[in-house]
């Protein structure tokens, strides 16, 4: 696990928005099962306020999704956690993140593993994410502009996919770009309801286990929701 330590000069009112983040574990992530010491310790740490625009700060810990532009939104905490604790990290896995948004999850997961491959179809989050992970250093964190549903061929295979918005179906490309052994999560379904899955790559072929139900944007690509009218 990898020491967070924000620059004194984003240490502003940090006793109020720690006691806000230890309340957001106490009430939401610890009550809904969410037990991994590295997983909560992240939660804890990292600063989510900075990842919304100022006038959202007071809502920043609450459970529910927060816009961030370009009809985005930074995901439920709750949802980042668990998304977190399920890929089973242990601190030495490179994992590709699809969907930046502003950066929450992206910062989370960098905590938890080696080093974070990170894709943004749209310019400007992947611009902000960029400036707000690199003010928190986090060095371990690579962003790029790209169609998500296609992955980052270049640099698989991956331990760990995670993906932040919703497919109508898992993109192949996605799960070609597993290591054997590897955890792609990802919510799959139409667009107002769909499944959260983990899928798993085996030797033989792919295991796949339903987490629950969940709610997301949806994901613009290749291999995903063919949106025009939502492409930058």
């Amino acid at each position: 696990m990898r020491n967070f330590a924000p620059p004194a000069a984003l240490r502003v009112k940090r006793d109020i928005y720690e006691r806000s983040r230890q309340n957001m574990l106490d009430t939401q992530l610890i009550p809904r099962d969410i037990g991994n010491p590295a997983v909560l310790h992240a939660m804890l740490t990292v600063p989510r306020h900075l990842f919304v625009d100022g006038a959202l700060h007071s809502q920043a810990y609450t459970d529910y999704p927060l816009p961030i532009g370009e009809k985005q939104t930074i995901s439920q905490p709750y949802m980042v956690a668990f998304t977190a604790e399920s890929l089973g990290l242990t601190g030495k896995e490179r994992v590709l993140e699809i969907g930046t948004g502003s950066g929450y999850q992206a910062a989370i997961l960098s905590m938890l593993c080696d080093r974070v491959y990170t894709v943004e179809r749209i310019s400007k989050l992947a611009d902000r994410a960029r400036k707000t992970l690199d003010g928190l250093l986090c060095r371990n964190v690579i962003v790029r502009v790209a169609d998500g549903t296609i992955g980052w061929p270049a640099e698989a295979p991956f331990d760990a996919i995670a993906v932040a918005a919703a497919s109508p179906q898992v993109p192949p490309a996605l799960i070609d770009q597993l290591k054997v052994g590897g955890r792609l999560i990802i919510p799959v379904g139409e667009e107002d309801s769909q499944k959260f899955l983990k899928i798993t790559r085996k030797e033989s072929g792919v295991v796949t286990e339903v987490l629950g139900g969940c709610k997301f944007v949806k994901l613009i690509g290749k291999q995903g929701w063919q949106d025009d009218k939502t492409r930058p």
